[in-house]
């Protein structure tokens, strides 16, 4: 007879886009990976009544609540899983941490460096009762991805001299897309700098073991003004005939050193016409060089340059074997993996470092220091200069 494992119940505050990919990396999570605690998807949280219990019906979560401060009040919660735009997360997750509630939220961490900070604090002095807390940058847990800190790790490529990043979508091309709660900078923070850049800036990061010392960019708004969205109608749904303004960016891009000395080039935008969802990351060393992109994520590409001119040349890695980071758990050698795999592994991480007590990754520490690269960001665009960004000490 198995013994019943001992619970996590979660509680979610949202439930558009991200809320269907996290609910889906909760039910999935312990029935493909050997977890310590039992993920329990108690509770959904969203402002409208009928919609969120329709959604918490649909999901799988097996109450529904309007308010987030009743779910952070809720004596069987034990986790409680932001999903909210950017102007609610440091509000949420810094109750949601002073009463005992692990937290997962949604990146980037906030809207401002001093929100961060705040949220950060909130999260080490929880950590010293041991709740704990983690930011959801997901592209980390891709198994390439994974892989390719894992050979930086290991000297595979030598020492980094240059890193190049790539965030490329298109969803706003059109200049009559409607707005969305994406393009307003009081909910969103920022617009690509900030909800896609911020994750090559944590991929980079992440990958090279390095920080981002100093940056100088700018930052571009091609069309200020757009039709009005309709109520509920999500990324790039219908619009009426009102129109109002762009109030963040469209574009970024933005040149950077790391701690170990070396270039990185960056570009975030949502105008590559063509491109749905490129990430594009490459990272050359001493001794090698290592690609990925995101439209071909089973794949990684290494060179190793101690091979004979000869035959030298990149080496096509296809990431689907069960020695390779989180695969073991899947499907047969070949059998690739998709977007909504990230959000499992995540999950997966998350629930063992809570059961072992330990500080999951990326922590807020890690949220706030990719907070301040793209303020520095945003600053060096507004006044045309380089800017030093403060060291993050990591847990």
């Amino acid at each position: 007879m198995t013994t019943p494992r001992p619970t996590l119940t979660v509680g979610m505050v949202g439930h558009a886009f991200m809320g269907n990919a996290h609910s889906q990396a909760w039910r999935t999570a312990p029935r493909f990976f050997d977890l310590p605690l039992a993920p329990v998807m108690q509770v959904l949280c969203g402002r409208d009544a009928a919609r969120a219990a329709e959604a918490a019906q649909r999901l799988g979560w097996a109450e529904s609540e309007t308010d987030w401060r009743r779910l952070v009040e809720r004596q069987d919660v034990d986790l409680v899983d932001i999903c909210t735009p950017g102007d609610t997360h440091a509000e949420i997750a810094i109750a949601a941490l002073e009463a005992g509630k692990h937290v997962l939220c949604e990146k980037p961490l906030a809207n401002t460096v001093a929100e961060a900070e705040q949220m950060t604090a909130a999260a080490e002095v929880a950590a010293t009762g041991g709740v704990r807390a983690m930011v959801g940058f997901t592209y980390r847990r891709v198994p390439a991805i994974a892989l390719a800190r894992r050979l930086v790790q290991e000297g595979r490529i030598g020492e980094v001299r240059h890193v190049r990043a790539q965030y490329l979508q298109d969803w706003i091309a059109d200049s009559e897309a409607p707005l969305s709660w994406r393009l307003d900078k009081s909910r969103a923070g920022s617009g690509a700098l900030g909800d896609i850049g911020a994750h090559i800036i944590d991929l980079t990061q992440h990958i090279t073991g390095q920080q981002i010392t100093e940056v100088s960019g700018q930052l571009e708004t091609f069309v200020k003004e757009r039709p009005v969205a309709t109520e509920h109608s999500g990324l790039s749904g219908s619009a009426g005939t009102e129109r109002g303004p762009v109030t963040v960016d469209d574009a970024a891009v933005f040149i950077a050193r790391f701690t170990g000395g070396g270039l990185g080039v960056f570009e975030a935008t949502r105008f590559a016409t063509g491109r749905k969802n490129a990430i594009r990351i490459e990272v050359n060393g001493s001794a090698g060089s290592l690609a990925f992109d995101f439209e071909d994520m089973n794949v990684l590409h290494l060179y190793d340059a101690s091979e004979p001119a000869e035959t030298a040349g990149f080496r096509r890695i296809l990431v689907t074997e069960p020695g390779h980071p989180y695969v073991a758990a899947w499907w047969p050698a070949g059998h690739g993996l998709g977007y909504e795999h990230g959000f499992t592994h995540q999950v997966v991480d998350l629930v063992r470092a809570i059961a072992e007590g330990e500080q999951p990754e990326p922590s807020f520490a890690d949220g706030l220091q990719v907070q301040r690269v793209l303020a520095a960001v945003e600053t060096s665009s507004d006044t045309r200069s380089w800017q030093a960004i403060e060291r993050t000490e990591t847990p």
